[in-house]
């Protein structure tokens, strides 16, 4: 058992309703008693699903992590606008008696066309900053700014079911208005409320996101993903049995992160070969240095290397420039 220590890895958390990101990672904390932690991409509080936590060293992580694809299921709901662009915000408007007469044809014909890549605008209750401002911050206090368009690609676009749903008119009447539920698959600053918006102002009527649930990030997903609650009750359930990896700086003991689901840092990156340090490179790379090609064991001089000392310790992602292997990511010091 170490004296003190901390966590390195990957955790896949399920973020619940209500619960902002950052609600989640700081009830983490609490949890593994560990206070260097990072989430990989804002859930909105209402949203559910996904929410790839790094831990230690993995921080480093994080940019990587943020920049993959993430796929959702997400609800279109015609004929409302709100501020937020979803069924929490204020109504701006919409027109459900229109949305009551579509077609549903002509709804799954406007969710379709955002199939490839377009220019979206970014909400303005989101985490973006403007003038070092948050955008949230803003919208809070009732101002709208001018956002740029930012490219996004909708990967895959998969209509799921159709539902309805009773919206009230301006004039007190009611409406029956079809929803619909769908999975997508997107670029990195693709955000779903946005895209249910756009839909909306392509049929005419306007129209909001009703719900959401991260699905994927990159291969974090649903299945392998933890309540917190569970979280604690593996960790309660460890140390019952007796099995302390390290204790904290205040004396807490930590039970091992496999029993927990934390995975490897080094995880991420077995698409790519590994090489290990002979005796004579351990040194170098222990340093952050660049080292050569013949200090390696059977080397095999590919353009990216995830490589390791003789006892497994995962050094890092190291680049080929000649007979020298340059560090890209390091995350042994």
């Amino acid at each position: 058992m170490q004296a003190s220590g901390q966590y390195h890895g990957i955790i896949n958390v399920y973020k619940e309703q209500g619960f902002t990101s950052f609600d989640a990672v700081a009830a983490l904390r609490g949890i593994l008693h560990q206070k260097k932690i990072g989430h990989t991409g804002t859930l909105d509080p209402m949203a559910t699903g996904v929410l790839p936590v790094c831990l230690g060293k993995g921080t480093g992580v994080v940019e990587l992590l943020t920049d993959w694809d993430k796929e959702y299921v997400g609800e279109l709901l015609p004929g409302l606008t709100t501020d937020t662009l979803d069924v929490t915000g204020e109504r701006t408007g919409g027109d459900p008696g229109m949305a009551s007469s579509l077609p549903p044809e002509r709804i799954r014909e406007a969710v379709l066309s955002f199939l490839g890549g377009y220019d979206q605008i970014p909400p303005m209750y989101s985490a973006l900053k403007v003038d070092g401002q948050r955008l949230y911050d803003l919208a809070r206090k009732g101002q709208e700014v001018e956002r740029k368009p930012r490219k996004v690609v909708i990967r895959e676009l998969e209509i799921l079911s159709e539902g309805t749903e009773v919206l009230p008119g301006d004039g007190g009447e009611s409406f029956t208005v079809p929803t619909l539920r769908f999975r997508v698959l997107c670029s990195k600053g693709t955000y779903i409320r946005s895209l249910c918006d756009d839909i909306g102002k392509k049929l005419g009527c306007g129209g909001c996101m009703k719900s959401l649930e991260r699905t994927a990030v990159g291969p974090f997903t649903l299945e392998n993903a933890k309540r917190l609650k569970e979280i604690e009750a593996l960790r309660d359930a460890a140390l019952a049995r007796g099995e302390i990896r390290h204790r904290d700086n205040r004396g807490n003991d930590c039970p091992p992160g496999e029993a927990l689901g934390i995975l490897p840092i080094d995880l991420l990156f077995r698409d790519l070969p590994e090489a290990k340090a002979l005796p004579a490179g351990e040194k170098l790379l222990q340093n952050g240095n660049v080292v050569k090609a013949s200090l390696l064991r059977d080397c095999p001089k590919e353009e990216r290397l995830r490589i390791y000392l003789e006892d497994d310790t995962f050094v890092g992602i190291f680049r080929r420039s000649g007979e020298l292997y340059k560090p890209e990511k390091i995350f042994l010091i």
